[in-house]
């Protein structure tokens, strides 16, 4: 069994807020995750979409790429459209030898808007998750026959983020379709990590890393914030999401079911690296995880 310790680089550089981060240069970031104890990197916004040139970024701090998000938009578009729209992205994964796609539906998603509340996130109806899972199911099959297990990202401000989400959309869905299961974002919608790592250990393909303030849940939720003013803070203050070690999340625990997980544990804690010092969390956040997955036993 391998387990290897990966990075997402929205701790240095937001994704979905470009002028957060923004004057962090990508060497910066790879030195930095280096230094910090990262075997690999996810992408982000600047990272090169053509392979020699990602190799050659990723080369001199010797990292692997571990994957990245694809934006699927199955409400709006047929399983087999929604392949040749990934396949620059499925062929970049593939060419720098992944194992997993990514995968969130954002056609309705609020989580990049900063003037919409999470309370007014997109929500399927009863009768409509069993055509979701088959569309999924269908593009999962097409992703998988090029090589790759297509893991899928719950997350807030989507269709898929509280635990009942997260248990109609798999029970809809084939098993060509596995779980990212993400700590941060399901501790944040309610739902308890440890249970669904028990409940999915046989479908659960890739893991997120992320901890959280669970002040900073409730000061979101009194509020009704939006995602982004969320995991940015308010004024001074830090966000929901933080390393692991510096929450609530028992990664111990999460890791004690996940019993037979060989991949990825990817640390995506996105916070303003203005407030949150990205090297600093990022140590935090491996030496963390190399405790919990030692007391373990998973690695």
């Amino acid at each position: 069994m391998t387990i290897r310790i990966g990075a997402n680089p929205i701790g240095w550089s937001n994704d979905d807020l470009l002028e957060i981060g923004g004057d962090i240069p990508l060497e910066t970031c790879l030195r930095e995750a280096r230094e910090a104890g990262f075997e690999g990197m996810e992408l982000g916004n600047k990272f090169p979409r053509e392979a020699k040139a990602l190799q050659a970024a990723l080369a001199p701090f010797g990292m692997d790429l571990v994957g990245g998000w694809h934006s699927v938009e199955l409400l709006r578009r047929s399983a087999v459209d929604e392949f040749k729209a990934a396949r620059p992205h499925l062929d970049l994964l593939k060419a720098m030898g992944c194992g997993v796609f990514i995968a969130a539906e954002t056609s309705n998603a609020i989580h990049g808007d900063r003037q919409k509340p999470l309370s007014q996130r997109p929500r399927l109806q009863a009768g409509e998750w069993d055509a979701y899972g088959r569309a999924m199911t269908d593009f999962a099959d097409m992703v998988k026959a090029e090589g790759l297990q297509l893991v899928y990202h719950h997350h807030m401000g989507t269709i898929v983020e509280t635990e009942d989400d997260i248990q109609k959309f798999m029970a809809a869905c084939g098993p060509s379709v596995n779980l990212l299961l993400d700590t941060g974002h399901a501790t944040w919608a309610g739902a308890d990590p440890v249970a669904l790592a028990r409940r999915y250990r046989d479908r659960i393909g890739h893991f997120h890393a992320k901890d959280v303030r669970l002040d900073k849940i409730a000061q979101s939720r009194a509020g009704d914030w939006s995602f982004l003013d969320s995991i940015l803070g308010m004024g001074a203050d830090l966000g929901v999401y933080t390393v692991p070690g510096d929450g609530s999340v028992d990664y111990a625990a999460v890791f004690r079911e996940l019993r037979g997980y060989s991949g990825w544990v990817v640390v995506e804690a996105e916070q303003d690296p203005t407030k949150a010092t990205p090297l600093v969390y990022a140590k935090k956040g491996v030496a963390s995880l190399r405790a919990a997955l030692a007391s373990s036993g998973l690695a």
